[in-house]
């Protein structure tokens, strides 16, 4: 079993009905994958922001009714959550997977880092167009950077300063027939890179 890629088995979880199935499936294949990214990139992002980097696993625990369709390892400087600021993500949904940068409406810093990327605007043209964005963790949907004007980042990056809801990460996402899921050393390799260039933001 792979380390560290994810396979098609990986993305078929999310077909699986039931809570109770789906949560056994994603334990067994897609958490230890988590746990071993968490490991590995608590450690490299330590190292790339020169700050102590803790990895926290989805555990989905509050569910009770509704199977889970995305799970996910984020990373912050603190050892007991996520939510509160901006982090680094890897995840995946049904349809694709996924490493981001950005904030989430549960953060107080949201205004504060919002004024920052607009102050810093031109990183976002820096990045692979390819990139995508997303104002929504908690949905699959994301938008190609090339497919946005300016004046929709700008939107975006208003909307995270002024709505209560508003959110916004950035970062590049991986179809389940991407060449990086060759090999774990493949997938480890390229998720670097994407993190060198999204701790611009950071």
């Amino acid at each position: 079993m792979p380390k560290y890629h994810f396979t098609d088995n990986d993305f078929k979880v999310f077909d699986i009905d039931g809570l109770e199935s789906r949560m056994d499936a994603l334990k067994s294949n897609i958490r230890p994958k988590l746990e071993n990214l968490g490991e590995h990139f608590s450690e490299y992002l330590t190292e790339l922001t020169g700050e102590e980097q803790f990895a926290h696993v989805a555990k989905h625990a509050r569910r009770t009714t509704n199977p889970p369709d995305d799970t996910w390892v984020s990373f912050s400087t603190n050892p007991r959550g996520y939510k509160m600021m901006p982090h680094f993500q890897i995840g995946l949904f049904g349809d694709h997977a996924f490493c981001m940068y950005g904030v989430i409406y549960e953060s107080p810093d949201k205004k504060t880092a919002a004024d920052k990327w607009l102050g810093n605007f031109e990183l976002f043209r820096e990045f692979p167009q390819s990139y995508q964005v997303s104002l929504d963790h908690m949905k699959p949907a994301k938008t190609p950077l090339e497919d946005m004007s300016d004046e929709d980042l700008e939107v975006g990056l208003i909307r995270l300063k002024n709505v209560k809801k508003g959110e916004f990460l950035v970062g590049k996402v991986y179809q389940p027939d991407d060449e990086a899921f060759q090999s774990d050393e493949v997938f480890v390799k390229d998720l670097e890179a994407v993190m060198d260039r999204l701790v611009k933001l950071y």
